[in-house]
């Protein structure tokens, strides 16, 4: 953990426990210990002044995980120095992940050849090597929130730059994965989500404007190549990307390609990834392979399909993503799931009929009805058995069977969910006079 846990980040996590020990009880015991649950127990100060942070029960560093687990200190960073630094060291030993080896998703604290020993191109500073298109995305995503709620460009150096063109290449390389990716992966002697097929190269795809992704976010194998949640949040990185060049660097160049490739990219999920489904209308599909073959479905993990307005794709009110929505919250999607306790999406990475923490506060992020937020509220507040911190998944008929107690990307999501209801006052709680 750093030295000492950043004040502003103390007082903001008692500020929270006040204010639902008024508004929701049941709630209290939760919210202190899942908001710095992340920067209690994940984030670890390095000699080189980065920070490495893991997962919580897995000692690697995802660029994923830990953006998401960082996320919601972010707009408190501009009034703390220790926070600020936390979160710039954060950013530079991502921006040194990616160019240390772009196609990988989770990484060792040094070379010390630690993690998978998977047949792909190895190196002794990845723990494994599951190229996941949303992996390259977060650091761009977390920069960019970073800059709006800081103000601060520090973190804009050369080695920035380099980490987007390598990005661009990677991107541009596996929009046309068969004939131009030298990417393989293959694990033996494990279940088949964790290995790709063909050799190493996945189920054959055709170049439709949208770039190739080995593996979900959850790093399960992806069925068809073009997932289509991370191509969304490809094209908000690269706009996020193509908006850092211009203001910090004189690279039209590159900020042009940016642009270019982000146009590509969502042309191809609007005309490849739509779907007609039977009784909702067109929806989105969570992958295709540009050559006819969808999967209809969604995952907890995000990026997924209800996570759209919240990777910032288009907004609530759009009538495609509220189809697709509808989609996903019904038994339509064949991981949502129904219990005594609770009701929602799940995964295949997971037992069946599991219903993910993430999938539920993901729920709460992406809607506009009070009730909806409200019932989310309530199926957390009953399903975390006791330990007053949210996990992975859970059978939702007995919430006491679980998976993952210590899953910071969770907690820290809960937390950032639950600070965002404090700000609007959602519970409309009247202060002691």
């Amino acid at each position: 953990m750093p030295k000492a846990i950043p004040e502003t980040i103390i007082k903001r996590s008692e500020e929270l426990e006040k204010y639902y020990e008024k508004a929701y009880p049941k709630l209290a015991p939760m919210v202190k210990q899942c908001f710095l649950n992340a920067m209690e127990t994940t984030v670890e100060e390095l000699d080189d002044g980065t920070y490495f942070v893991i997962t919580g029960d897995i000692p690697a560093m995802w660029l994923r995980d830990s953006a998401s687990q960082v996320h919601h200190y972010i707009r408190y960073a501009k009034e703390d120095r220790d926070l600020d630094e936390l979160i710039r060291g954060v950013l530079k030993k991502q921006v040194g992940f990616v160019l240390l080896d772009p196609y990988a998703n989770a990484f060792n604290e040094g070379a010390n050849g630690r993690g998978y020993q998977d047949e792909t191109d190895r190196n002794p500073g990845v723990w494994e090597r599951k190229y996941e298109v949303d992996s390259l995305c977060a650091p761009l995503y977390l920069a960019h929130e970073y800059l709006r709620e800081t103000g601060n460009s520090e973190i804009f150096d050369e080695d920035f730059l380099k980490m987007i063109k390598t990005i661009l290449e990677v991107f541009h390389t596996e929009q046309d994965h068969m004939a131009r990716s030298s990417y393989h992966f293959q694990r033996h002697n494990g279940i088949s989500t964790d290995t790709l097929p063909m050799e190493g190269k996945g189920n054959p795809v055709e170049p439709c404007g949208m770039t190739w992704s080995g593996f979900r976010p959850s790093d399960d194998s992806c069925t068809y190549g073009y997932l289509v949640p991370a191509n969304m949040m490809a094209v908000q990185a690269l706009n996020y990307a193509e908006e850092i060049i211009n203001s910090f660097y004189d690279d039209s160049r590159t900020a042009a390609e940016c642009r270019k490739l982000s146009v590509e990219i969502r042309q191809g999920i609007e005309e490849h990834a739509v779907v007609e489904y039977p009784g909702i209308g067109k929806i989105y599909a969570y992958e295709t392979d540009g050559r006819g073959s969808y999967l209809l479905m969604d995952d907890a993990n995000s990026p997924s399909l209800l996570a759209i307005p919240y990777l910032g794709y288009t907004d609530t009110q759009d009538e495609l993503y509220r189809r697709t929505r509808a989609f996903v919250l019904s038994k339509a999607n064949p991981y949502y799931y129904e219990g005594r306790y609770a009701k929602g999406v799940g995964s295949p990475h997971t037992p069946k009929g599991y219903v993910w923490c993430i999938g539920i506060i993901m729920q709460a992020l992406t809607s506009d009805d009070r009730d909806e937020i409200l019932n989310c509220l309530e199926m957390l507040s009953q399903t975390h058995a006791g330990t007053n911190f949210v996990h992975e998944s859970f059978d939702p008929d007995k919430p006491e069977e679980y998976t993952r107690a210590w899953f910071a990307w969770a907690n820290s999501l809960f937390g950032e969910l639950l600070d965002r209801l404090m700000e609007r006052d959602f519970f409309n709680v009247k202060e002691d006079k």
